[in-house]
């Protein structure tokens, strides 16, 4: 199928089209810096942001979207399961 959008340049407020299940670690950043994720399962999320460091949301929701840039999401510290990052 051809894609009639491939020679636009993606903004931040633009949908993603790529995503991928987000294994937390302590001393790796996400393959890809994330423009959003996905809570499935809800709990305390410890991430690094893209322009302001390591930071703690506590008792985030099921099923909602975190519309941050992420460039890592650590194991300790971190109680959400079910994370999907997309860019």
């Amino acid at each position: 199928m051809a894609d009639e959008f491939s020679s636009y340049r993606e903004g931040l407020s633009d949908v993603a089209d790529n995503a991928a299940a987000v294994t937390p670690n302590d001393s790796a950043d996400l393959s890809t810096t994330a423009r959003a994720l996905y809570i499935g399962t809800g709990g305390d999320l410890k991430v690094t942001l893209v322009g302001s460091g390591t930071v703690t949301f506590s008792s985030y929701p099921s099923g909602t979207w975190m519309p941050l840039r992420v460039q890592r999401v650590f194991a300790s510290g971190t109680t959400a399961t079910g994370i999907v990052a997309v860019w």
